[in-house]
This record gives structure tokens, C-alpha cells and sequence, in this order.
């Protein structure tokens, strides 16, 4: 007869495996964070409706008016991040994604956005000194629909998604509101940091995309963010820039239109693709 605490130890033994059995190694999840642009901020046109079956979100909030309940897996549809917003980047991530990886294998996305916030809305440790960039009930409400903590959301869905599939990298689109604030790749790290952390991840097998914003020379009131962006890999050395020279914009000239969304998404896959050897 076995005693208690070894009892114990084959249940754990025994629950582990059922966990990595349960795994499907072809299902491929992405975690994506940021500000406006990753929410998704350019409009949704009829042709971009229709995903492939390969590519699927899991809300990070429920959605009456999509029939969707957070925490489930639905198709891709826009939009991926809050029930009432546009296209986004992680958008034409996905669908890039599932054209160019064999067919046994599908994309999952994850996107936790919050227009305007400071990327240190993101640290667990301090985010509650930034929920109130902006006391307005735009943002306020973004916040709530978070349960207040956005980090702690993705997290708790991340978990949840790898139950099913492996998390194979990390997409990034912020730093419009942390223009010229040079320690924004220290920033950036701690989050990076935290989620390999909680996870259980290596940082050497889930790399971070990260976006540059509007350039300058296209009228980007942010533009000049993209030289610190640029720096990241100095800081996190998984960390690949993803340039958004060339991607069209809208009239504000801080968010790209729904042509350079999906250009930027394009551009992340291609390199999340080139380092899965594709």
C-alpha cells in the first residue's frame, strides 16, 4: 500500500502527464499585448470577415454581440480583442501564419489591448499607477473590461490555452504614449520577464515581435518613438523589431489604416516564420 504523501506523488506524477498528453504540439498560440494599435484601430472591411478554420481567437472578455464567452476558442473573425473595435495587426498575423505552415497545424491568438496605456500597465508589480492615464470613460472602461488588471487577464487565459496548444511567441504593438522615455526596453523586459515567468516558459524558444510605430517620415506624431523601439534587442536579446516603414496610416497619423494593419500583420508572421525555419 502506498502511504499518503506517496499517493500524492503519483496523483501529481499521473496529472502531469494527462496535462502534456492533452497538449497538441500543432497548435501553435500566440500572446498579443500593446496600446491602440494592437486593440485594433482601423476599420473592418468585408474581406476581412472570412479566416481560415486554422486560425482562431480565444476572447479575453465576453462579447454578447459576437456570441462569444471568454476563454473559449472561436474563429478569428475581427474583432480579437474587445468586443467594439477594429483590426488589428494579430489579424493578418494569423491568417499569414496558417498559409504558410503545413496544414496540420493551426494559430491560436490571444490579444489583451488597451489604447493609450503606458506599457508599465503591463508590469504586475506596479500596473495600478498607470490605470489612470487617462481618468476619461474611454479608458476607464477598457481597464474594467479587463477585471482592472489587463496583465493578470492574459495571464490566466495564457494558462488556460496551454492546456490545449504550446505558446510559441509573444506579439507586441505599444509605445506611442511612451515616446522619448528611453528606459521603455527596461520596461519592455520586465513584462517579457514576467510572462516567462508565470508561464513556464524559456525565453530562448518563445521570442518577442515587437512593432514600430508610424515613422516619421510618413507625418508620425510618434515616429520618433521607433529609435528606442529599435534598441530593444540590445536589452531583451529574444526580441526581434518588426518595421513599419511603408505601411499606410490614417489621417491622425498615429494608427495605421486597415491596408498597413494588415501589411504590419504580414510583417510579424514573416518573422516568426523565418525563425521557425519556414
Amino acid at each position: 500500500m502506498f502511504s499518503p504523501i506517496q499517493r500524492i506523488i503519483v496523483w501529481v506524477i499521473l496529472f502531469c502527464i494527462s496535462q502534456m498528453f492533452s497538449q497538441d504540439p500543432d497548435f501553435q498560440i500566440y500572446i498579443c499585448f500593446g496600446q491602440s494599435n494592437m486593440e485594433g484601430s482601423a476599420t473592418i472591411e468585408e474581406q476581412d470577415k472570412t479566416v481560415d478554420d486554422r486560425f482562431v481567437m480565444m476572447p479575453s472578455m465576453d462579447c454578447e454581440e459576437q456570441g462569444r464567452t471568454m476563454g473559449n476558442w472561436y474563429p478569428a473573425v475581427p474583432p480579437l480583442s474587445q468586443c467594439f473595435v477594429g483590426l488589428s495587426p494579430a489579424d493578418y498575423f494569423g491568417r499569414a501564419m496558417v498559409e504558410k505552415l503545413p496544414e496540420n497545424k493551426k494559430v491560436g491568438v490571444i490579444s489583451v489591448a488597451v489604447g493609450g496605456c503606458d506599457i508599465r500597465l503591463f508590469d504586475k508589480d506596479i500596473y495600478k499607477e498607470f490605470t489612470q492615464t487617462y481618468p476619461e470613460d474611454w479608458f476607464q472602461g477598457k481597464i474594467a473590461g479587463y477585471g482592472g488588471n489587463p496583465y493578470d487577464r492574459l495571464i490566466t487565459l495564457a494558462k488556460q490555452a496551454q492546456k490545449e496548444g504550446v505558446i510559441k511567441g509573444i506579439l507586441l504593438h505599444q509605445g506611442e504614449t511612451n515616446t522619448d522615455d528611453e528606459k521603455w526596453p527596461v520596461y519592455v523586459q520586465q513584462v517579457y520577464t514576467n510572462m516567462m515567468n508565470d508561464l513556464g516558459l524559456e525565453a530562448s524558444e518563445v521570442p518577442l515581435l515587437a512593432g514600430e510605430v508610424v515613422h516619421e517620415e510618413q507625418g508620425g506624431r510618434c515616429g520618433r518613438m521607433n529609435a528606442i523601439i529599435d534598441q530593444l534587442p540590445e536589452t531583451v536579446p529574444t526580441a526581434y523589431v518588426i518595421p513599419s516603414k511603408g505601411c499606410a496610416v490614417r489621417e491622425d497619423d498615429i494608427h495605421f489604416n486597415s491596408e498597413g494593419v494588415r501589411e504590419m500583420g504580414r510583417r510579424y508572421a514573416a518573422q516568426m516564420l523565418q525563425l521557425e525555419g519556414y
